[in-house]
């Protein structure tokens, strides 16, 4: 995703004063993608209000296009989706988005014909073979030559049995996800147990219970970690899709760094979205936190650019590691060590996060150590230097929230942004304005 608007790199903007911004930030990724899923598989049409528009959400609209489904993205506030019979003979690029190369497999299991599944340089490298056993204990054929990665292809017959399955779900929670979007579909739906060690992000299984019950299905869980899924329609709907919290993160941190105040309009009252624990965490940094009808203010006071400071904090991020990044760099500012744990799977993200993290801070002086399942940090003064983003949009975003207080900080590939949130840079402007 080069963008030759940033070749050189981008030099992240230092703050020069206390901020008040007041901002709208596009849709949710997870959600658009899961309800893309959903209306792909309805039993009559669906519009989505507000969804994103970002590299993820397009790759998931060209591959439910290419398996079947007519969906009129000609207008950007609202699109149009019309089920079809699900089609093989198709040839599908998830490029590094876990929602697609995870959502889409089960999906194209109902295909009548070979759907080849491939993607970015890196994608090949990211955890699937829980989805392509699963799809085999369904009955399923598909052929990965022994490689349990992208790329893949599934042999659909236009059926699949459903029934009872164990996964092991403990490098993504998308493996549940995934298999319970399409589960209404299969004959016999789905008895889904997961066995392994841990369950990361159960936030994100619960947005999917979520969109699916507001479809008309229902999902039970008789015992921890089971899943019940009855064979029946998926309703159409009329969705609004709720703004990106987790993407909302770097921008309310942005008031710690730099001071004052940073407001992100229409945050839902009660939400599904990882992102909402910002609200609850930012405090223990020292922010004030509030919410009102015109969204979530994060009051930053004087900011560490203002002197203020924060002492260490213990963060377990077993329910939302995606936010560990921008916590990371506010770790990375405070003036005893902090922990930040239940992030090992972050590992098989769009890059080896924690090794990325580690790199990165430790390139602009800081002290930060790889755990087994997360990042301890020390105290130790930053200076600017080149920033990887590794084409990972969080590791771009926290590139930028350092810089706002470490002057010289350049990000290699800020563009990678586009991923989830193509307006960053615009947006990150905006703020400073």
């Amino acid at each position: 995703m080069a963008d030759s608007t940033y070749s050189a790199g981008w030099t992240a903007p230092v703050a020069t004063g206390p901020l008040d911004a007041h901002l709208v930030i596009p849709g949710s990724k997870s959600l658009t993608n899961r309800e893309l899923v959903l209306s792909a598989l309805a039993s009559g049409p669906s519009t989505l209000h507000a969804p994103l528009i970002a590299r993820d959400t397009e790759l998931m609209v060209d591959a439910l296009r290419a398996l079947g489904t007519t969906i009129d993205t000609s207008s950007p506030d609202s699109w149009s989706i019309i089920p079809g019979e699900v089609s093989g003979n198709a040839e599908l690029h998830a490029g590094l988005a876990g929602t697609v190369m995870r959502f889409i497999p089960p999906v194209a299991a109902l295909a009548d014909g070979p759907v080849t599944i491939d993607g970015d340089a890196h994608a090949r490298k990211r955890p699937m073979a829980t989805t392509i056993d699963a799809l085999r204990s369904l009955g399923v054929a598909v052929v990965d030559d022994g490689r349990g990665s992208l790329p893949f292809t599934i042999h659909g017959t236009g059926l699949v049995e459903g029934g009872e399955i164990t996964i092991d779900a403990s490098a993504s929670s998308q493996f549940v996800s995934g298999l319970l979007l399409a589960a209404p579909r299969f004959r016999d739906g789905l008895v889904l147990r997961h066995a392994g060690e841990r369950l990361p992000s159960l936030p994100h299984i619960k947005m999917t219970i979520d969109t699916l019950a507001r479809r008309g299905v229902t999902v039970t869980s008789p015992e921890p970690a089971t899943w019940v899924v009855a064979p029946g329609e998926i309703a159409g709907a009329d969705v609004h899709i709720e703004p990106d919290l987790s993407n909302a993160g770097p921008f309310l941190a942005a008031a710690l760094l730099a001071g004052g105040r940073v407001t992100i309009a229409g945050w839902p009252e009660s939400t599904t979205q990882v992102g909402d624990l910002f609200r609850t965490l930012l405090p223990r940094f020292g922010a004030t936190v509030t919410r009102e009808a015109d969204g979530l203010t994060v009051d930053g006071g004087a900011g560490w650019r203002g002197g203020r400071t924060w002492p260490g904090v213990d963060l377990d991020l077993t329910e939302g590691g995606e936010l560990a990044p921008t916590f990371a760099a506010l770790a990375a500012l405070a003036t005893s060590g902090s922990r930040i744990t239940g992030i090992g799977h972050l590992r098989g993200h769009e890059t080896d996060r924690l090794a990325a993290l580690v790199a990165e801070i430790t390139g602009l002086g800081g002290r930060v150590t790889e755990l087994d399942d997360g990042l301890a940090f020390e105290p130790a003064p930053l200076h600017g230097a080149p920033w990887r983003a590794y084409a990972d949009h969080r590791m771009a975003t926290t590139g930028a929230l350092l810089g706002l207080v470490v002057p010289g900080v350049v990000v290699d590939d800020i563009a990678t942004t586009a991923k989830t949130l193509p307006e960053f840079p615009a947006l990150w402007g905006q703020i400073l304005a």
